[in-house]
């Protein structure tokens, strides 16, 4: 498949996924979130369904520009390996206190670490799904050059 096909196929999926979902609240720290437009002038003039559709176009606008609405962060990764780490130090760290054997102390460590890698891991995962603000700042941008005044994200 061509770039050129691969985008428009990102484009038509954001454009049905923005009508299914049309002006619907998401919270404001969700990547699925959407701008807030401030009541101003242009917003007056056009009215609230073309500013929601002009708020669409600006995010398929950011996707087609290579953005996504989510921080891609490797969260999970990242926390598996800070669980692993800390898992293992601490359970060969009781390990000795304890009196345990050197081999006492090996099967300590990576028992604590399987155990902190797969906490730290789902940790990571609630952590992961985090708005991108680049993708935010480009729809702002591209929503005030038509006039309008985004005053958050919900």
């Amino acid at each position: 498949m061509s770039l050129f096909a691969k985008r428009g196929l990102v484009v038509v999926s954001v454009l049905l996924l923005g009508g299914l979902t049309g002006c619907a609240s998401t919270g404001a720290n969700s990547p699925s979130a959407r701008p807030v437009l401030y009541p101003n002038a242009t917003l007056n003039r056009v009215g609230d369904a073309q500013g929601c559709a002009e708020a669409d176009a600006c995010m398929v606008r950011a996707v087609s520009a290579g953005l996504s609405p989510d921080e891609k962060t490797n969260a999970v990764a990242r926390g598996a390996g800070a669980g692993a780490a800390t898992g293992a130090v601490a359970s060969a760290v009781g390990a000795l206190i304890t009196g345990r054997g050197s081999e006492g102390v090996l099967r300590a460590g990576v028992g604590g670490a399987a155990v902190g890698g797969s906490a730290g891991a789902v940790q990571g995962a609630f952590r992961n799904d985090r708005p991108s603000g680049t993708y935010r700042n480009f729809v702002q941008r591209c929503l005030g050059e038509k006039g309008f005044d985004v005053i958050g994200w919900n």
